[in-house]
């Protein structure tokens, strides 16, 4: 691999990076419901960026799939209190850096090796995220030891919920569009809302709204699935 090939992959690992603090950043700013529900919004960035980045033929139905999804981001705004919009704008920006850097991924990765990319990545977000953790207001804590009840979670999260998923999500890339990767990971909101609720009682701070958003969200990018799936090269 080329040191110009090295490079953008780690540029894309800070892209990465961001989404990261902008994702982690919603959930206490809001809860994780509202930041989850923010990245079924993503495949209405992808539908747009894709065809700038990758060079590929735009597509007016994904357009109009995002189009169709405005009425539910309206509606997750209006059910969700007035205290967590931040953590709400928040969301909608880790959206659209996920979108980005999906995009980018798709466009680079055909002759690169999943493994080996998701390595430079994650380094290069991981360094970029050391880096200005020193310019956090608690830096007098940094870095903080969890506690080894928190190391085995962290690991889970890192290994089986991050690492792992990064590569297969590289792997698939090599065989559907960025729009098509980020529809499925559009399904996340569904398992999280109920998990939140399960574990937190985070329904008690959202009302009907935030619910009937979500659905017609998920119900306008499903249905590019179930109108059939497109060549990622078309």
């Amino acid at each position: 691999m080329s040191r110009r090939t090295v490079a953008v992959f780690a540029s894309i690992g800070i892209v990465i990076a961001l989404h990261w603090l902008a994702f982690f950043g919603a959930i206490k700013a809001a809860n994780a419901s509202v930041a989850v529900s923010c990245l079924a919004v993503a495949p209405v960035f992808t539908a747009l960026l894709e065809p700038l980045l990758t060079r590929s033929r735009f597509h007016w139905r994904d357009l109009l799939i995002g189009i169709a999804a405005i009425p539910g981001v309206l509606l997750v705004v209006g059910g969700t209190p007035s205290g967590m919009r931040g953590g709400l704008a928040a969301g909608l920006m880790s959206a659209g850096l996920a979108a980005l850097f999906a995009t980018l991924n798709k466009r680079h990765l055909q002759s690169a090796d999943p493994l080996t990319v998701t390595a430079i990545e994650l380094a290069a977000g991981t360094a970029f995220l050391t880096m200005i953790a020193c310019w956090m207001p608690d830096v007098d804590s940094f870095p903080a030891l969890p506690p080894w009840r928190d190391v085995w979670l962290l690991l889970v999260l890192a290994l089986l919920c991050t690492l792992l998923p990064f590569v297969l999500v590289f792997r698939a890339l090599r065989h559907i569009s960025a729009f098509s990767c980020q529809l499925a990971c559009s399904l996340e909101p569904v398992y999280a809302i109920g998990l939140a609720a399960l574990l937190f009682n985070e329904q008690r701070d959202l009302d009907w709204r935030f619910y009937a958003g979500v659905l017609v969200i998920l119900t306008a990018v499903l249905a590019q699935a179930l109108s059939g799936s497109r060549a990622p090269s078309a």
